[in-house]
């Protein structure tokens, strides 16, 4: 699954696009995803749903979510 958000204004540090995508296994994923370069930016939980932001190695941010 995937989901896009549109940034109105290009700022530093932030991306055009933004790349969410779901996953079953949340952790596992982001154990995956780091092991193949990625970075960790941030964990976040809002009413049990869980997401990881996270960056490619040009600093482009993405989040991974738990569903």
């Amino acid at each position: 699954m995937l989901a896009f958000q549109k940034v109105a204004d290009p700022t530093p540090g932030k991306n055009r696009m933004h790349l969410d995508t779901g996953t079953t296994d949340l952790d596992g994923a982001t154990r995956l995803l780091l092991e193949g370069g990625a970075r960790h930016v941030a964990d976040h939980e809002s009413d049990g749903f869980r997401w990881v932001t996270l960056a490619d190695p040009d600093g482009n941010e993405f989040c991974i979510a738990q569903h």
